[in-house]
């Protein structure tokens, strides 16, 4: 028996208790780093470099982060499209047809 389309596994969404603590742990990841630069006991200039830097960093694993779900995303879609393509040939293929 062949297995149809509704078959393919369902995208795991996280739960609202995961988003809640990534939330909570970048805030307050985040802000522990800009008191610590607050209170740090150096030049203004190297506050605002060090915040600078923090920024840049924050931006650039928002983007990895983004570059590799994409990735994966695209991966699981080729594969579905394969999946489906076999699917059909196989449907559309009688064994005991003769050539």
């Amino acid at each position: 028996m062949l297995s149809g389309m509704s078959d393919t596994p369902v995208k795991q969404q996280s739960t609202a208790a995961f988003h809640g603590q990534a939330v909570a742990s970048f805030s307050v990841a985040l802000a522990a780093t800009a008191i610590g630069i607050f209170r740090l006991d150096a030049n203004a200039w190297v506050r605002g470099f060090l915040a600078v830097a923090v920024l840049y960093l924050v931006t650039s694993a928002f983007t990895l982060a983004k570059v590799i779900r994409d990735r994966q995303e695209a991966g699981q879609i080729v594969s579905r499209v394969d999946q489906a393509r076999l699917e059909k040939l196989l449907a559309e293929h009688d064994p005991f047809e003769k050539p």
